[in-house]
């Protein structure tokens, strides 16, 4: 049932957005890339440290999580997500690839690959996030991944 909910979710995210995609333009910026890509990084290591609040203040204040597992909607509710994460598994060498940056508007969609050890077992998978603009820096406001 939650793979089907993922599905439709994620079908809803393709059929809603066709219309952006015909004005999309691939980010080639490198200094919005760079800024980017230090997000992603901080990412990372809240992720190899097992830090759930470092995690969820990378998000947005009303930032969605879509995982095979659940959506959480929300900074309190993502960082909770992690930390139950956190208490059952043990991450490390967590590492995120931007594959391509396209810009719609004021937000950028990025699409990649993510992988981690856990409990030193390798997992991995890919993920599509929607950035934000926060004052001056980005946040995260939709991440979606799947194995």
């Amino acid at each position: 049932m939650k793979i089907r909910f993922l599905l439709f979710l994620v079908a809803m995210v393709v059929s809603f957005g066709a219309p952006m995609f015909a004005q999309e333009k691939e980010v080639v910026d490198p200094q919005i890339l760079q800024q980017l890509e230090a997000l992603d990084k901080k990412f990372d290591e809240a992720m190899s440290n097992n830090d759930p609040t470092a995690v969820a203040s990378l998000f947005a204040q009303d930032a969605v999580e879509v995982t095979p597992t659940g959506t959480f909607s929300g900074r309190q509710a993502i960082e909770k997500h992690f930390e139950g994460i956190f208490q059952q598994w043990h991450l490390s060498e967590h590492i995120n690839k931007l594959d391509h940056v396209y810009e719609f508007g004021s937000k950028l969609c990025a699409i990649g690959e993510w992988s981690v050890k856990a409990t030193s077992q390798p997992a991995g998978g890919y993920r599509t996030v929607i950035y934000t603009r926060d004052g001056d820096t980005w946040k995260i406001g939709v991440r979606v991944t799947v194995f």
